[in-house]
């Protein structure tokens, strides 16, 4: 479904977790983002905050005019993510079990580099380093090999 174009693809990642609105709305403004594609299994939690799906699709349009969408495909799934965050689990099988689901959902062919150039991953993680966000960002730049991933 989805080719590369030879330009390259922008692509940004953010977590809301430990940033005010101000400097998350801020930083979404100051890249440039056209877009937010929202990787969370679960948007509606009250523990969202601003982020909660209907307040920041309304706060994303109103303060920097950016496109709001969820794509479930990007996230992880229950089955993988409760060891990890619940029962406390490993980062590297948490890692492996994710990205082996990104390969059998083939997100390569499922997401267009159209939607995702100048565009933001959104996860509840304050870093990457730790997070499917970046895990996705990097799994599309190696089926593609022209993903310029930006980490705010």
């Amino acid at each position: 479904m989805s080719q590369a174009n030879s330009q390259g693809i922008n692509l940004f990642t953010i977590g809301f977790t430990k940033k005010s609105a101000r400097e998350f709305f801020e930083l979404l403004r100051r890249s440039g983002v056209k877009r937010i594609i929202d990787t969370r299994l679960n948007n509606v939690s009250q523990l969202a905050g601003f982020a909660k799906r209907k307040d920041l699709e309304y706060f994303l349009n109103v303060i920097g005019n950016i496109e709001y969408c969820h794509l479930l495909d990007l996230a992880p799934t229950k089955d993988i993510l409760d060891p990890y965050k619940k029962q406390k689990g490993d980062w590297k099988t948490y890692e492996k079990k994710f990205l082996t689901l990104m390969e059998e959902r083939k997100i390569e062919k499922k997401v267009s580099a159209e939607l995702l150039n100048e565009s933001c991953l959104l996860c509840s993680e304050a870093q990457p380093h730790f997070c499917h966000r970046r895990l996705v960002a990097e799994y599309l730049n190696q089926k593609w090999g022209n993903v310029c991933i930006h980490h705010l």
